[in-house]
Parts: structure tokens; sequence; C-alpha cells
């Protein structure tokens, strides 16, 4: 009878294991159901159910199904298709980030210089590796496009040009309060969605761009000239922050949220952990990658590791902060605490000097911010683009406009005076590999 129904009831059918086991006054059956790899199971009317609680209740998200399917290895987001884009989507100057970093044994091996690597194109930096290779023909033997052209999710990702046109949640969204409540409606910054149109590596910068400018450096060695760090150690912010671009459910319609408090650093991270981990798995050095393409390949691209010791690492830089894997909200929130408001204090009746030009600082932010939303489309894109330096000619063919003398003054060195962007070589102006970068 227990085999009729799992077979009849059940779609796909499961299998069952049943034995009587001796008790006292009589016997007992055992049904023992083996953890299944077709997740999620259904009824024979096709519908999924779930525990809650001590009931059940039915599975009517799109993406709560994807994430068990997820888990049980039949489907990952970030192989998933993206109708109608194609390679022309795609950032060239982010492609060679990445194969500069992927097959750097290769081009020390062959003792290419720097320029060479610079001024290659990307596909003849994929010959330079793989004879009569190119890009297109390399992805697809990544699996990061389709064989029939199409780009999956992990290369829109990973290197797309606007990849907000076509995954306007895959971002990240932050914002930084006055006081330490969520519903807070004072803000001493926030960051705009298209600060992070970007490949993943755009929005880690920009997420750790606004990291470092709401955050205080501390002295922490003897010493006037001796350099400050951030309050939060670099490291554990630039590990989570890593992690949550490469681990995030992207089946869930929802940013990853990054918020600054007076006490504290939140980050939230879409959906809970995968497979069933708990957060003291995850804290001991357990890894299961959700997203197994995009994380292969964006290990070179971010400041990450990969093996699991991320969380061991955060922990070893700052033993306060805590994860919570929020089943409910089907987020992960990694909180960082910031030094208590008695010590600002303390701090602010020692030094009003240091206060005031703190304040000044802020305003200066936030009006620098003001100014930035109402600057005119192309000089928007310009300083939205450089979040990553760029190049003079990179920044042209962005825009489609020639590299000419008249069109860098009016597009480079104007926002260069305004204070939009600046040079990675300031004593230098005219260097060979000056690079803007937004300011």
């Amino acid at each position: 009878m227990l085999s009729q129904i799992a077979e009849q009831n059940v779609k796909p059918a499961i299998s069952i294991k049943a034995e009587n086991v001796d008790v006292p006054g009589g016997q007992l059956i055992v049904a023992t159901i083996p953890e299944g790899i077709n997740k999620p199971y259904k009824d024979s009317k096709g519908i999924v159910w779930v525990k809650n609680g001590a009931n059940k209740r039915r599975v009517m998200d799109n993406a709560e199904i994807a994430e068990m399917m997820s888990d049980s290895g039949t489907f990952r987001q970030d192989e998933a298709l993206i109708p109608e884009a194609t390679v022309a989507d795609l950032d060239m100057n982010a492609v060679k980030t990445y194969l500069t970093k992927r097959f750097e044994a290769s081009y020390k091996s062959k003792e290419l210089t720097y320029e060479q690597i610079r001024d290659a194109t990307a596909d003849e930096l994929v010959g330079m590796a793989a004879s009569g290779m190119t890009v297109e023909r390399l992805f697809k033997n990544f699996g990061l496009i389709r064989p029939n052209g199409g780009i999956t999710y992990a290369a829109m990702l990973l290197f797309g040009k606007h990849p907000w046109r076509w995954l306007p949640t895959a971002t990240v969204k932050c914002v930084s309060f006055i006081g330490n409540s969520l519903g807070g409606t004072e803000f001493r910054d926030k960051m705009d969605d298209m600060d992070a149109d970007g490949g993943i590596l755009v929005q880690y910068e920009a997420m750790m761009s606004f990291l470092k400018r709401n955050l205080r450096n501390v002295q922490v060695e003897p010493g006037f000239n001796t350099l400050g760090q951030l309050e939060i150690p670099i490291g554990a912010l630039s590990e989570i922050c890593s992690n949550a671009l490469l681990h995030r459910s992207y089946s869930w319609e929802a940013p990853i949220r990054l918020f600054v408090f007076d006490n504290r650093v939140e980050i939230h991270s879409p959906g809970a952990l995968p497979g069933g981990l708990q957060v003291e798995d995850v804290l001991t050095g357990t890894s299961l990658p959700r997203n197994k393409t995009l994380f292969t390949h964006g290990a070179y691209l971010l400041p990450y590791s990969g093996v699991g010791s991320g969380f061991l690492r955060v922990r070893e830089l700052d033993d306060k902060v805590e994860v919570v894997n929020d089943t409910k909200k089907k987020e992960v929130i990694v909180t960082f605490w910031r030094d208590s408001v008695s010590d600002s204090v303390r701090i602010t009746e020692q030094s009003n000097g240091v206060t005031k030009k703190s304040n000044q600082e802020q305003q200066k932010v936030t009006k620098k911010s003001n100014q930035e939303n109402k600057l005119p489309g192309k000089i928007k894109d310009i300083v939205n683009f450089c979040t990553v330096s760029r190049t003079a000619q990179e920044i042209m063919e962005h825009i489609g406009i020639t590299n000419q003398s008249k069109n860098r003054k009016r597009y480079i060195t104007a926002l260069v005076e305004q204070g939009l962007l600046k040079l990675t070589i300031p004593d230098n102006p005219k260097d060979r590999n000056q690079k803007y970068v937004k300011a």
C-alpha cells in the first residue's frame, strides 16, 4: 500500500524502504524515504507542498520553486538564458580584465609586456593563450555562452555592459542612514542605481567605494603621521561584498542591500543559505556554491579565494561580526558593529575641530551626490562608467564618439576640472598609462 501511494500520488515517483520492527506488544512498520534528487516533488495534481510548522502550505512562487530545483542540482539560475542578449552586450574591457588574470601564467611564460597586453583586443588576448581561439568560442567552452550564441545570466553578471537593462533586480542598493533604524527618513548618502550598472566587478567597486566614504578612519598606531585604517577591517568588508555578489540567489527578485547605520553596517544578500546549510556550517568553513558558473569565473574578477575560508578570515579580522540566515524573509544578513555612540561622543568632545571638518566633508559628499543626480545623460553615463578606472579611448568608445582632442577636452578634461573624475596618475597628466576614475 505504501509503495502504491509513493508511486501513484507523488510525481516524480519516489521509492521507499519498509520493514517490520518488533516492539513490546506487537510490531511497527518503519518506512524510510531517502532524500530525493528531483526536487521539487508534486502531488498527483501537480501541486508542491512544504512544511509550515505543524501544518503545510502550497508553494505558489516560481522563485521558491527555482530555489528548490537549484538545491537539488536540477536547475542553476546563473546558467539560465537571457532572451535577446548577444555578445555585443558584453563589455570587452571587463573581459580583458578577466582574461589577464585567468591566463596570467601563460602570458608570463611568453614574456608578454604590460603594453602588449594592454593594447591587445580581447580576441587577441585569447589567441595569445590558445592559438586560434576567440572570446566567443572560449566562453562557449566554459558554458558562459550557449552553443547558439545565447548569453547566460553568469556571462551578463560577469561581463555585461548594462546588466540592469536585462536583470533590473540583480544589482545593489546602498543607503547610509542618520540613526539606527531601517525606517529612518534621514540619509547621509544614497547610491543611485546607475552607479552600479555593470558586471559584478563594477558592483563590487561601487559597494566598497560607498563603504569607504561612509565609515570613519581611525588611527591604530601611535605617531602623528601614521595612516589611519577603516573602523571596520577592509578585508572583512571586501570578503562579505564578494560573497554576496557570487553566492546570492538570482532567483529572488530582490537586490543586494547595504545599509550603514550609526552603530552598525548590514549587508543583506537575497536567498537563504542553500542546501540546508546552517550559519554554523559557513562560519566553520563549509562551502556549497549556489551559482557554480558565476562562482568559478568570478574569482578572476573579485578578491575571492572560493575555498570556504572567507567567513573564517572575516571572523579573524572582526570577532564581533554576526550572521543571520533568515529563512522567512529569504535572505542572509551579515552585521558589522561599529564603535559605540559613547565612544564617538567622547572623541567629539576631545576634538570639536575634527568633528566640524567631518561634518563639512559629509555635506560636500551629500552636495556632490545631489549634483551627480542632476547631470545630463551622457555626462552621468561617463561618470558611472568610470566607477572602475578607464582610459580615454575606453571612455570615447563607450559614448560612441571619436578619440580626438576636442572630444577629450569636452568630455574628460571638463569632468576632471569639475571634480567628477580624477586622474589615476595625477603627477603626470599626459602619462601614456593615464586613466580616469570617478572622484
